[in-house]
């Protein structure tokens, strides 16, 4: 007993003076105990945490803090070898931030402070969600109830987990409770502050796909610098939103991979849980308060998870609501949730506090019967996986009483027995007095209140703005394909062959006239299937940016589709300048100024009307394997009424020609270099070519707006 009174009041105050004290009587730990005073002697000044992104100060940090508790976690051993006891309370003092303090490395670090600044509370309720979908056979349709009747809240500085098994409804009632899906089913409701979903909210709400929707080329610095110059307010100068995309780079620890392409399938770049990361990143630019991520932990390992949920917990305590969906996480994950939402085939088996779920079905006489991860027991058990868990009394004695088509073969409830008797639990138990909760006023002020269903929809930048930042973003993002080695090839080498077939081609003779034809009507064919068949995967393979970025307001759809569509000019008039200075001179045609020049700006027509061609398809069919289809029917179509291989088209179909840019092209080449159109090539009047310029034109006009039309009436997917 004395000797327990003196090694407690010469206890050290401080924890590496108690750490060393301790140490110093083992003398078996002479090595923990040079690490002891190295610690002690490393801690960093309180001055050195005042710089921000600083380096140094994060590791030095790390070591006073997580390091100091890991030499103390680890030095245990030699506490109970040697015989010495510890009080308790100095126990707890030593390991009190043994699993938030793990230090982070470098690539991945998320230790900083999000940036924060006043955000506008958002108290999410929606009582009783359903929502079904129809399924539509040849003979049959049939209703398919997705949810039914969720129940539940969020409020700000919380992180609420939708939990359950695939199928189970996490992604719909995500997208719902996000505005992304309207309610199909009556009687349910979604309030944000008391206040129904309007437009307004959508500048509010921050949302996170599955899905790491971002343009492969760019790198994460212009990726979210673009983003910050669209969605951030007018009221900010461009150097203001710059300087906030290169802050949200620094909080989410993106400084050493801020020059590095994002990558995608076939381009290398920034690793998973980095371009996670910049996803988030996009989303949180803009201070939302509401903040909805759909799995944001898929595809990690579960160290980067960790992480991942420790910086929605930051993001949290900023003032903001987080929503998340997540599929069977790890048992520190799962610890690091204030509430949770557990779905079973659409219906809600749980809601409340994550940390008392396990007492919840422990009360309803559900416990499992091996030691196992609190989230696997959970999904286990919504998926009616009973193996490990122990069967409820009363449930065993229903199904006995009942038929035995109830039972497995191991004698146990069928998941669908086991189903329903959780749903009818959580009924008679819980939802009553969860739903009372729901009805308690809201603790703000009423002005609030309001600003959530605020009518004006104010955007980021102006339409020029708007206009002139997607043009540049795309620029950067598509040069990459446009000037490809393998294009350049493509466009050279067929320049090339054409070069040496027409060699020095001679018009003076009827033969080589004919032969000099077929050189025009094959450059009219080329420079009118090309740019085909690249326009028609422009708007397929942007859907599901256009859907993310239009469905959060980040720009008018016209100056988007101007942008995306004058961008790739100056890239699709590079490569046509070289053909022709290839062909024009190795086949010998026409060899003056004028008519080069002339020839030119009409394969820049063609191709300019091509592309519109291309663009009206795949935004009108939004799928590559349809387009392509009905591009190479289409294509085929015009360059057989071009006007080359029938010169006697039946009238019934002869109208074919008059929107075949491949027939204009070739009489506007022909008319330029020929003064006076020879006999063998009849059919073609001798003119300045006002008609086949103004069909050219039309086509280029009439094209875009059939593209831009049904861009209009696209829905936007969730």
């Amino acid at each position: 007993m004395k000797m327990e009174m003196a090694s407690s009041s010469v206890l050290p105050r401080s924890k590496s003076d108690q750490l060393e004290t301790m140490l110093r009587k083992s003398p078996s730990a002479e090595s923990a105990l040079s690490i002891a005073r190295k610690l002690r002697i490393g801690s960093p000044s309180p001055k050195m945490h005042t710089r921000k992104h600083s380096r140094s100060g994060q590791l030095d940090e790390m070591s006073s803090g997580g390091a100091l508790s890991r030499a103390s976690s680890a030095s245990f051993g030699f506490y109970s070898s040697a015989g010495f006891t510890v009080p308790p309370e100095d126990i707890d003092n030593l390991q009190e931030s043994s699993d938030d303090d793990i230090p982070e490395d470098i690539e991945a670090d998320t230790q900083k402070k999000i940036h924060t600044e006043p955000t506008l509370p958002i108290y999410l309720k929606f009582t009783d969600v359903k929502y079904k979908v129809v399924l539509r056979g040849v003979r049959t349709t049939v209703e398919k109830n997705i949810l039914n009747g969720i129940t539940g809240s969020a409020s700000p500085g919380e992180v609420l987990a939708l939990m359950g098994p695939s199928g189970s409804g996490k992604t719909t009632l995500l997208s719902l409770l996000s505005g992304r899906l309207i309610e199909t089913a009556p009687g349910g409701s979604i309030t944000y502050n008391d206040q129904t979903y309007s437009k307004s909210l959508k500048r509010r709400i921050g949302f996170v796909t599955q899905d790491d929707v971002l343009f492969p080329h760019l790198t994460v610095r212009e990726t979210l610098t673009y983003a910050a110059l669209l969605r951030l307010p007018k009221t900010l100068t461009k150097q203001h939103k710059e300087e906030r995309a290169m802050d949200i780079i620094c909080d989410l620890g993106l400084e050493r991979c801020q020059d590095t392409m994002i990558g995608g399938s076939f381009v290398r770049g920034i690793s998973g849980g980095e371009r996670k990361r910049v996803c988030i990143g996009n989303e949180i630019l803009i201070n939302p308060s509401l903040l909805f991520l759909d799995e944001p932990t898929s595809g990690l390992d579960s160290t980067t998870a960790l992480r991942m949920v420790r910086m929605l917990r930051e993001i949290a305590k900023a003032g903001k609501t987080v929503v998340t969906t997540i599929h069977q996480p790890s048992s520190r994950l799962f610890h690091k949730f204030d509430k949770l939402i557990l779905l079973g085939k659409g219906s809600l088996l749980y809601f409340g506090n994550a940390s008392e779920a396990m007492v919840y079905f422990s009360s309803i006489g559900c416990t499992p019967l091996i030691a196992m991860n609190p989230a696997e027991f959970l999904v286990d058990l919504a998926n009616g996986n009973i193996n490990d868990v122990s069967v409820p009394s009363e449930l065993q004695d229903k199904v006995q009483m009942s038929n035995s088509k109830c039972e497995t073969k191991t004698g146990k409830p069928s998941p669908t027995i086991m189903h329903e008797y959780l749903v009818e639990a959580y009924e008679t138990r819980v939802a009553g007095e969860e739903k009372q909760k729901l009805m308690a006023p809201i603790p703000i002020d009423e002005s609030l209140k309001s600003m959530v269903s605020s009518p004006n929809r104010e955007w980021g930048a102006s339409w020029f703005e708007q206009f002139s930042i997607l043009f540049f973003r795309g620029l950067k993002e598509r040069q990459h394909d446009y000037l490809s080695w393998l294009r350049i090839t493509q466009v050279l080498s067929t320049a090339i062959v054409l070069g040496m077939l027409w060699w020095h081609s001679d018009s003076s003779t009827p033969r080589g006239l004919q032969d000099q034809a077929g050189l025009l009507f094959f450059i009219a064919v080329f420079w009118g299937f090309f740019p085909v068949f690249t326009a028609i995967f422009t708007f397929p393979q942007e859907r599901a940016m256009l859907n993310k970025e239009r469905a959060v307001d980040m720009y008018r759809l016209s100056a988007y589709f101007i942008a995306r569509t004058t961008s790739d000019l100056p890239l699709d008039l590079i490569l046509p300048i070289f053909f022709l200075l290839i062909v024009y001179f190795m086949a010998g045609l026409r060899l003056s100024v004028a008519p080069f020049v002339l020839s030119l700006l009409i394969v820049f027509l063609s191709i300019i009307a091509a592309q519109g061609l291309g663009l009206a398809i795949g935004a009108m069919l939004m799928d590559v394997k349809k387009a392509t289809t009905l591009a190479s029917i289409t294509a085929m179509t015009f360059m057989l009424a071009g006007g080359f291989f029938v010169k006697r088209v039946p009238v019934f179909i002869s109208w074919i020609r008059y929107v075949s840019f491949n027939y204009h092209t070739y009489r506007l080449l022909l008319k330029v270099q020929y003064d006076q159109i020879p006999p063998a090539l009849t059919g073609i009047q001798q003119d300045r070519g006002f008609m086949e310029i103004t069909a050219m034109l039309a086509m280029v006009v009439g094209y875009r707006l059939l593209a831009y039309i049904s861009l209009r009436n696209m829905k936007l997917q969730s």
